[in-house]
């Protein structure tokens, strides 16, 4: 019988990160640790996991810092921290090597942590995320959208239409007036500051791991970024998913679950 068990695991640093382990039915084939994006959280993943944990595979998911129920405002939001906080879960939850799967700033995390600790990682899959920068808009792209969000909310059904996907509703907080995010602005916006000054190409560069990089058809990734990241390392598998658009997760899961199921096959992982 499959099940899932929850936690809370507490860093070197003091941030508490929740997470949640779904565990298939007999022995795992392989492990895999999902990473959500900016302003998300591991809920996103509810359907992809149960998915993955039914084919036979252990599914870790967390909220990454500042984000879902883990520490909402952190001592530091670095791109060194995130890829800390999920070597420190793979350690404590997950026999090594994984298959990391992240999208967006998830995918980011994912990205450094093969290059860095390729010891822990079996395959690697980026969803809408890649090396390239630096991006000095992105810091302000980012505060427009967040105050672009038209709360309190009158309603969850309001939030998810605004949204997209009700997935996007399952943190906001209840208060007298409304529904409101569970994040904090300036937290989130510090969590993509280098970003806006940085590239990693380098770090891109150096992973040896088999990678596939996912896209969805109306995606926001950088025109180029695919090209550049196959001249960067050719062997790099590519798909385009239609009908998606940056959270493919969300909006073609089951595509994106046959896609994931494809290239395990071919690594002989399924």
């Amino acid at each position: 019988m499959t099940r899932t068990t929850s936690g809370t695991l507490t860093t070197p640093d003091g941030t508490h990160i929740a997470h949640r382990t779904h565990h298939p039915a007999g022995e795992p084939t392989t492990t895999f640790l999902l990473l959500h994006g900016l302003a998300g959280h591991q809920g996103e993943w509810d359907t992809l996991a149960g998915q993955l944990q039914s084919d036979g595979h252990r599914v870790v998911t967390y909220d990454a810092r500042g984000h879902g129920a883990s520490t909402r405002i952190p001592v530091t939001t670095t791109r060194e921290a995130h890829v800390r906080d999920a070597v420190t879960l793979l350690k404590e939850l997950a026999p090594t090597p994984v298959t990391l799967l992240g999208q967006s700033l998830g995918g980011h995390t994912a990205m450094l942590l093969a290059a860095s600790h390729p010891h822990l990682v079996e395959a690697l899959i980026l969803i809408e995320a890649g090396p390239a920068g630096p991006a000095p808009d992105l810091p302000a792209q980012i505060a427009t959208w967040l105050d672009g969000w038209p709360t309190p909310f009158e309603s969850l059904g309001e939030a998810e239409a605004f949204l997209g996907h009700e997935a996007w509703t399952r943190t906001l907080e209840r208060r007298d007036d409304g529904w409101y995010p569970g994040w904090d602005r300036t937290t989130i916006i510090d969590t993509i500051a280098e970003l806006a000054t940085t590239a990693y190409w380098e770090e891109w560069s150096r992973i040896t791991r088999p990678t596939l990089l996912i896209q969805g058809e109306h995606g926001t990734m950088r025109p180029d970024e695919p090209a550049t990241m196959l001249a960067h390392r050719p062997g790099t598998r590519t798909v385009r998913i239609p009908g998606a658009a940056h959270d493919v997760h969300l909006d073609q899961p089951i595509r994106l679950h046959a896609e994931i199921r494809a290239i395990l096959l071919d690594l002989k992982l399924a």
